[in-house]
């Protein structure tokens, strides 16, 4: 990451300067707080999120604290009473008083190939009296060799808008809808009028996967890849529960974690027979070669068994979001799980999978617990 610091001069030159506070855009577009989750979790993941592997390229300046604070997945804590060496701890960006340049900002590259942005969260929780004034949010399709060292360069010209100027406010949590659905972008660039603070920075959007190039040679199988996978476009439409402050969607990340966090966990249950659940829509059409059910650092909390089934969907077809649909499809049998292990299942122990394809799959566990990853592997059909 790099921060550098330019003079009001070069920024008028080389840079275009988003609208001036004075335009504070519509309010008809604004999402109260209590409806961010329920209008776009559903559909949409967050684009820039730390737990995809997004990264800050590029901000203006982080003196009191960095901007990679933005992209925790988490919601922003508070520790009052809490110092370090420039002053008192935030669980966010923050930068300078006094900003000479119009705004300070933050350029980030995608956990994801490329996406399509459906809204934009601002959090400035817990910043009341620091807090940004506003932002203007942009984007760029840059791709290819040395993409990130271009969008970095103070002359970069790519930048287009995909939220214009937006009031912050204090200590609040907000985000609006945004209409540019069909606009592919692989960075963002966070504008903050005209310095501050702001807690989270999150991209709701749908991934735009870059595929594996299957073989032109007929006597070569297509490339295997991992069609769950959040990165391609894999997204959890329902489940049963999350428990704990924990999410169905953090089954499809990449990596195993580094801890029982980041993972699906679901609350005890204590009616006999009981079984939580939970539907993932694959990134793309697929025929199946093999699952990992992940039992990562749940070890006296995993379930005691599993089962998969799966389903193709198909034109105008609704999709699947209970457990109960009749349309599902038995793909694993019960099979007993272990506590913090990986577990795979491939040949003999997929059940009728030669020659079909799947659009989603269901994942059960007996009777409750916590998974970490679900991973579903196989070639695009």
């Amino acid at each position: 990451m790099e921060v550098q610091a330019l003079s009001p001069e070069v920024i008028q030159d080389t840079d275009p300067i988003p609208p001036a506070p004075s335009d504070t855009g519509s309010s008809s577009d604004t999402i109260p707080a209590s409806e961010i989750d329920r209008t776009f979790k559903p559909s949409c993941i967050d684009l820039i999120s730390a737990s995809l592997t997004s990264t800050i390229l590029h901000v203006s300046d982080e003196f009191f604290a960095p901007a990679s604070n933005l992209l925790q997945p988490h919601a922003p804590i508070r520790r009052p009473g809490v110092f370090v060496p420039t002053g008192a701890w935030y669980d966010g960006w923050e930068t300078r008083r006094h900003n000479p340049l119009p705004y300070d900002w933050a350029v980030v590259k995608l956990g994801v190939a490329s996406g399509r942005v459906r809204g934009v969260e601002i959090d400035t929780a817990f910043f009341d009296g620091n807090h940004a004034a506003g932002v203007v949010v942009q984007g760029c399709f840059e791709v290819g060799e040395a993409a990130d060292a271009r969008v970095m360069k103070d002359d970069y010209k790519g930048w287009r808008e995909i939220l214009g100027w937006r009031p912050c406010g204090p200590s609040r949590r907000q985000a609006w809808k945004v209409n540019d659905e069909e606009r592919e972008i692989t960075h963002v660039r966070l504008c903050m009028f005209p310095d501050g603070g702001i807690a989270r920075f999150r991209l709701y959007g749908v991934v735009v996967p870059v595929f594996p190039s299957s073989s032109s040679s007929s006597s070569i199988s297509s490339p295997e890849m991992e069609l769950s996978a959040a990165t391609m476009g894999g997204l959890v439409l329902a489940a049963s529960d999350e428990g704990f402050g924990s999410s169905a969607s953090n089954l499809l990340l990449p990596g195993r974690g580094v801890d029982m966090g980041g993972g699906w966990e679901t609350k005890r249950s204590r009616e006999k027979g009981h079984e939580d659940w939970v539907v993932v829509k694959l990134g793309a059409r697929g025929k199946l070669r093999r699952l990992v059910v992940d039992t990562a650092f749940y070890r006296g909390n995993f379930p005691r068994a599993m089962r998969v089934h799966g389903i193709e969907v198909s034109g105008e077809e609704e999709a699947p979001t209970t457990a109960e649909d009749g349309r599902w499809q038995e793909v694993v049998g019960e099979k007993e799980l272990r506590p913090d292990r990986e577990h795979e299942y491939e040949g003999e122990a997929l059940r009728d999978v030669q020659g079909v394809a799947y659009t989603h799959l269901k994942l059960t566990i007996v009777p409750d617990g916590g998974v970490k990853r679900f991973r579903v592997f196989g070639t695009r059909a």
